[in-house]
């Protein structure tokens, strides 16, 4: 899947749609049980902190594969949004896909890794496309859920917190200090995901999280 490339044209009007936050609950039958996630969020209002690994009133079911500095905020398009309504044929709306991050006017899976967002009083450095779990399957509905959201190469991206702040919906998304490497969010995905012939290249990018970075490597030797 081709991303446009971006620059600081392309995101002049880039904003800020919904903050979202959730906090483990139930979310349907795994394995003769019950299990509990944090992917059902929902948009709240007004000023947000952004500090730690975490937004404020936002929280993780399983800390072993979920949060932490590389994975502090996720963020997702609406664009892309917009694309699953018409495929799946009904509507989403923000924070369909478990995001805290619903932006307009980015195109998040084509950011590329390492690049700096300044958001608010916050900022925050891409580092890692999502690769889905089960849980999406569930959130959906549809255990094929998964095989989908791989295929479609629109994964949103995870970033880490370099200034911690404050961000509300309606602020703009200024992207700045993008790295030449241009190893994009979707380029590390496909990586992992599809073609195993870009490990190394896409494994490479310096500001990539380092346990993916060192799996992929690992992978591609």
């Amino acid at each position: 899947m081709n991303h446009r490339p971006g620059g600081c044209d392309d995101v002049a009007m880039a904003r800020l749609v919904s903050v979202n936050v959730g906090r483990p609950q139930p979310l349907g039958p795994y394995r003769g049980g019950t299990v509990r996630s944090a992917i059902v969020k929902a948009p709240v209002d007004g000023r947000v902190r952004v500090a730690g690994v975490n937004l404020a009133g936002d929280d993780q079911a399983d800390r072993r594969v979920h949060g932490g500095p590389d994975k502090a905020v996720y963020a997702y398009a609406i664009e892309d949004t917009g694309w699953w309504e018409s495929e799946l044929g009904r509507t989403l709306g923000p924070a369909a896909f478990g995001e805290n991050l619903t932006v307009e006017g980015v195109d998040v899976s084509g950011a590329v890794i390492g690049e700096r967002w300044h958001v608010g009083s916050a900022e925050l450095e891409v580092c890692q496309p999502r690769f889905p779990c089960f849980k999406l399957g569930l959130r959906f509905g549809d255990p094929k859920m998964l095989k989908r959201f791989t295929r479609a190469e629109r994964p949103g991206a995870y970033l880490r917190i370099v200034r911690e702040g404050e961000l509300g919906a309606g602020d703009a998304v200024q992207v700045r200090d993008r790295p030449a490497h241009g190893i994009t969010v979707a380029l590390v995905a496909r990586a992992v995901m599809i073609d195993r012939t870009l490990l190394a290249r896409a494994g490479a990018a310096p500001e990539l999280a380092a346990g993916l970075a060192a799996l992929m490597l690992e992978r591609a030797a």
